[in-house]
């Protein structure tokens, strides 16, 4: 059995220090924010450059803060694609705001900075580009269009380049993500000051001392069991990152491409997945289940066409490149270390099951 990806196999070799550090927080009593979050966050920041970084519950929490921490609300427009997970568009609907979904390159998965631009209204508030499957998304192409940004990190921890272009950046520690958590989290990460300032107030019902409450918040925060864990991680991501792009590299030297679409060659690219496309997809993922390797198909019916989403009037066709990126797309097993073996009965397997000679 070859997983999808492997976390145990990563932590497995810190439950020493991990224990360590849950012993001091039994001992301390201190579960809920404390000294733990308050370091995390400090070192978090630092590792992405930014002035700010809050801890938050999850994902999804962090972009819905975020939205409304940089006021975006009813009557508002946000482009965002339609590539990606449901979180992103959900938590712009939550706000009260539009989601406008616009294309993505084809050697990328990423927002198409042409499509955005020919979907920019008077009330287009902000884009939300997504790092998607840990690739960095055009950056400066979509800053320059005049849009102030909010980055969608939740796959990308780690690759260079993200959290300093846009107003806020959100990422999700979900087990499987590069930098994990071991349960849910989330981190929002500001280059602006007041927003900083507002999402703590938002994540903590509107308060910071729990006496005054200035605004209508929730109850969004990062506990100390999962901050010291991710602090015990954080200085592995590095580490972990560079065994992943080794990884797609021995997938390119094995042959892949003869028998698959790879992805685009980018130095920044982190690889929480490893997608390919092909157009025999259906008939790579059965070869590869019948000798117990896992794959998975991302986003297969995208959110423009999602039953949620019907109320914004898309229709088939509306968003081709993204369409066909749904019926392409083959995640492969990929993690820090996955061994070369392994890698060799992937590509062996995906070959034969199109017809390439090994």
């Amino acid at each position: 059995m070859i997983p999808l990806v492997d976390v145990k196999s990563q932590y497995e070799p810190l439950i020493p220090e991990l224990k360590e550090r849950f012993a001091e927080i039994l001992e301390s009593g201190r579960f809920i924010f404390g000294p733990e979050v308050e370091a995390f966050e400090r070192e978090s920041a630092a590792y992405l450059g930014v002035p700010h970084a809050i801890g938050v519950a999850n994902g999804t929490d962090a972009l819905v803060l975020a939205l409304e921490a940089m006021g975006i609300g009813r009557g508002d427009e946000v482009i965002c694609p339609a590539f990606t997970f449901y979180a992103t568009a959900e938590a712009i609907a939550r706000v009260g705001a539009t989601p406008v979904f616009a294309d993505i390159g084809p050697a990328t998965f990423n927002l198409d900075p042409e499509d955005v631009a020919a979907r920019i209204t008077t009330r287009t508030r902000a884009v939300v580009p997504v790092h998607l499957f840990g690739r960095p998304a055009p950056l400066l192409e979509l800053a320059a269009l005049g849009v102030p940004l909010l980055e969608d990190a939740a796959q990308a921890f780690g690759a260079p380049g993200i959290a300093t272009t846009g107003v806020c950046s959100t990422f999700s520690f979900f087990p499987s993500k590069n930098l994990f958590a071991l349960g849910d989290g989330g981190l929002v990460a500001c280059t602006d000051n007041n927003v900083a300032d507002t999402v703590r107030k938002l994540r903590f019902h509107g308060s910071v001392d729990k006496k005054t409450f200035e605004l209508v918040g929730t109850n969004s925060r990062l506990d100390a069991i999962q901050a010291a864990a991710l602090r015990v991680f954080l200085p592995q991501l590095a580490g972990w990152n560079r065994g992943r792009r080794r990884a797609a590299a021995l997938y390119a030297e094995l042959g892949l491409g003869d028998a698959v679409e790879l992805p685009a060659e980018d130095g920044g690219h982190v690889y929480h997945m490893y997608v390919v496309r092909s157009a025999d997809r259906d008939r790579v993922a059965s070869a590869l289940d019948e000798v117990g390797i896992a794959s998975a198909s991302f986003y297969v019916t995208p959110l423009h066409l999602q039953p949620a989403m019907a109320y914004l009037g898309y229709r088939a066709g509306s968003l081709p490149e993204t369409e066909r990126a749904a019926a392409e797309n083959l995640a492969l097993p990929m993690w820090g270390g996955i061994s070369a073996e392994q890698q060799e009965q992937v590509v062996a397997t995906v070959k034969s099951a199109v017809g390439v000679a090994a």
